[in-house]
């Protein structure tokens, strides 16, 4: 006969579950930021090798991993899809501006260690770099973004890096275009994470202005550039004001910040 089952060996069995799910989940972050193999950071990062330090707050760009955004906010990234999970916060996780997938990786892996399969991850980029800026707006007049050759990720080379985690697949969905293009009309009734990483004013104002309203209450907003760039801060501040948003903004590292929509 099968050996009953206790309230001591259900314990045991749950302790065992929680440490693979966080082993697999660690290794996993530590792979997408380039920290577990050193991945040496890309000549454009203007860093002469791999540091510690660098890595862990994303202040340069890793050579071949998925991620640029570093140990503290993909940790964020992770602490926060875990979050909306136990708390039952209804919605599918959303990053607006990808790069090489790295962030929404790790939304895909956090639904994954968890065995959820009725919430998505939506992956929304040019998948072509970041656009010029459009004339009259502003706060981007200036900026060199769409110069940046290492910026611009082809929609098949994210796809591939998913792939090769075994997180491709039917929960995840691309939007391929810009934002004022693709966002308006994303196919996502609600989220529980939304993460704006389109650096510019225009692209992130028109990821706050399309997909803030779909965050559920208790989710997250994400601002990964939001104490670098002035205009990204700019768009989210104007946002907020507009519509009396005062939850606290709440630092992770040098660059990023997010809240908790109440």
């Amino acid at each position: 006969m099968p050996e009953p089952v206790t309230t001591e060996h259900a314990k045991a069995e749950a302790a065992e579950i929680a440490r693979l799910r966080k082993a697999y989940l660690d290794m996993t972050r530590d792979s997408l930021i380039g920290r577990l193999n050193r991945d040496p950071p890309l000549p454009s990062s203007k860093v002469d090798a791999y540091y510690e330090e660098y890595r862990e707050q994303g202040w340069d760009w890793p050579s071949a991993a998925p991620s640029m955004i570093g140990l503290k906010r993909m940790e964020n990234v992770r602490s926060e899809c875990e979050r909306v999970l136990r708390a039952g916060i209804p919605g599918d996780f959303m990053e607006t501006g990808v790069w090489r997938g790295g962030a929404v990786m790790m939304m895909r892996a956090v639904l994954k260690a968890y065995g959820i399969t009725y919430r998505r991850v939506i992956a929304a980029d040019s998948f072509a770099g970041l656009p010029p800026p459009s004339e009259g707006v502003a706060p981007d007049a200036g900026a060199e973004f769409h110069t940046w050759a290492d910026f611009a990720v082809s929609l098949a080379d994210v796809k591939a890096n998913f792939a090769r985690y075994d997180l491709l697949d039917e929960q995840v969905v691309f939007l391929e275009g810009l934002f004022k293009d693709t966002l308006p009309t994303a196919p996502v009734r609600e989220l529980a994470v939304l993460r704006l990483d389109g650096d510019m004013y225009e692209s992130t104002r028109d990821g706050i202005v399309n997909l803030y309203p779909k965050l559920s209450r208790g989710g997250t907003l994400i601002a990964d550039d939001y104490h670098l760039f002035e205009a990204h801060r700019t768009a989210i501040d104007e946002y907020r004001a507009a519509h009396g948003i005062t939850d606290p903004i709440i630092r992770i590292d040098e660059f990023g910040a997010y809240w908790v929509k109440s």
